[in-house]
């Protein structure tokens, strides 16, 4: 069973419940998953943006989009216009799936892994989950890549708020750190 219908038919009831919700329609769930990657010396290397765009698309199965400069920074040499960044966003069942490897292939596949920050929602219940390399997707052969990029996971749900974005995240079985009691 993919973690879609097990959604649908299991952790739905045990969000309302939960979050003491009479409707069912009004527990939270997923909306979209954004993957950013800003490009490392794009302005330098052309050739770059292709390369990374390829790596994007290998780990999100969907061709990424170009994000452009909005502004001109001198100090960056960079003009508005000029093609800095991909960003990719999945809905549906790409969404769900991408979702499942990340909980269970990636992120246990990185080093000294005690879980991930209950800090890192942004007050309306989305999460945001950032690595310093994108090697840690199985799909991603280190040996192809000359530059090492980093990029940005944003999980965003129809939440109200942090409570309720972390429960369903752990419902769907986001690995957070245990809470430890500063009294010691």
């Amino acid at each position: 069973m993919n973690l879609r219908t097990k959604y649908q038919a299991e952790k739905v009831l045990e969000l309302k419940e939960k979050l003491s919700f009479k409707n069912p329609m009004a527990v939270p769930k997923l909306s979209k998953i954004v993957i950013n990657m800003g490009i490392k010396d794009v302005l330098s290397d052309k050739g770059n943006l292709e390369k990374q765009a390829q790596v994007m698309s290998t780990i999100s199965g969907q061709k990424p989009k170009i994000m452009k400069a909005k502004k001109s920074i001198s100090t960056f040499k960079l003009r508005e216009g000029d093609e800095i960044a991909l960003m990719v966003t999945l809905r549906g069942k790409r969404m769900y799936d991408f979702f499942e490897k990340l909980v269970s292939i990636v992120l246990p596949r990185i080093r000294d892994f005690h879980g991930v920050k209950r800090e890192s929602f942004d007050g309306k219940g989305n999460y945001t989950l950032g690595f310093s390399e994108s090697i840690v997707f199985p799909e991603i052969d280190p040996a192809k890549l000359d530059k090492i990029q980093g990029l940005e996971v944003s999980i965003v749900t129809t939440a109200k708020n942090n409570e309720q974005g972390t429960a369903l995240l752990e419902a769907l079985g986001m690995p957070f750190q245990k809470e430890i009691n500063k009294k010691q």
